[in-house]
């Protein structure tokens, strides 16, 4: 049974608690759209907090924050960036809650998190919409990004594998950052899986993305493993930054899963939605990281 109240977040008085007893997420009404938090009732968050932005408001510039946001891609250094310091509306609908930003002065843009929790288990259903307020089109992609709180692991799947010379088409992209080094200690790339260790004492940021038609990130934290899932909708070549549906990054601070949809020019008026699939697993444990390893315990779960 869904339970929705309406509490204090970490100094937030305009927050709200979805839960079904098993796993619970909040939204704040505060800023955003954002989901703060996501996990078991009671437990850890999967999702970074920064401490010192917690419970406030109204700042001029953009603010990491923590959560789980929604963007435009590709990644511009003040469009991507616009503020969303302000409140939101918050609608309660049956076992959801839709969360409503401003449009955005910056950008004329109105973005839209739908968060949905299944009655028992584990499931959240996140929809993600960008609505041009503008007079003009506007070209861009949703670009959807979940801070995950330190000290973790991101594991991503590639599309399936195959054998040379039954199989020569190629599968995916694998796309650089001028900043991506592949000798870096917290990377692990092997046949079928990405693996990023997010290390507190290692500021240098990281970032690889590719293309899965049904794309999927986990973070595994302290033996419980948070799973995001959507549904690629076009080939590579309709998505932004080389053909990526997935991205992950890293620095000292967060490690990002991120999803991605394809570029798309929107009429004035027009939305676009994009929507991941979350659940969250306990008593996962990993060892070896091997191929073998990561088919037998994480694959189940996505």
């Amino acid at each position: 049974m869904i339970k929705i109240e309406k509490i204090d977040y970490s100094g937030w008085a305009n927050s709200w608690r979805v839960s079904n007893g098993e796993v619970e997420l909040v939204v704040t009404g505060d800023v955003g759209p954002r989901v703060m938090r996501y996990g078991f009732a009671g437990g850890q968050n999967f999702f970074k907090e920064f401490g010192a932005q917690m419970g406030k408001t109204g700042e001029a510039t953009w603010q990491p924050r923590g959560g789980h946001r929604v963007w435009i891609a590709p990644e511009d250094v003040v469009k991507s960036y616009a503020p969303d310091n302000d409140p939101v509306a918050i609608e309660v609908q049956g076992g959801g809650i839709v969360c409503t930003g401003g449009v955005e002065a910056l950008t004329g843009l109105e973005k839209k998190i739908t968060v949905k929790m299944a009655a028992s288990g584990t499931a959240v259903e996140a929809i993600h919409e960008i609505r041009n307020a503008r007079a003009e089109p506007y070209h861009l992609a949703p670009w959807i990004l979940t801070m995950m709180a330190q000290g973790g692991v991101g594991i991503h799947g590639f599309p399936p594998r195959g054998t040379h010379p039954e199989m020569l088409e190629p599968t995916n992209p694998l796309v650089m950052w001028a900043f991506t080094h592949l000798d870096d200690p917290r990377w692990r790339l092997s046949r079928k899986y990405l693996v990023l260790r997010q290390d507190p004492n290692n500021s240098n940021p990281q970032k690889l993305g590719t293309y899965n038609r049904h794309t999927w990130g986990a973070y595994l934290l302290r033996g419980e493993l948070f799973v995001k899932r959507c549904e690629a909708t076009a080939a590579p070549a309709a998505y932004p930054d080389f053909g990526c549906t997935f991205e992950t990054f890293t620095n000292a601070e967060i490690l990002e899963l991120e999803t991605l949809g394809p570029l798309t020019t929107l009429a004035p008026g027009a939305s676009v939605s994009h929507t991941e699939r979350w659940t969250a697993h306990r008593d996962v444990k990993l060892t070896t990281w091997t191929d073998e390893e990561l088919d037998a315990v994480v694959l189940p779960l996505v």
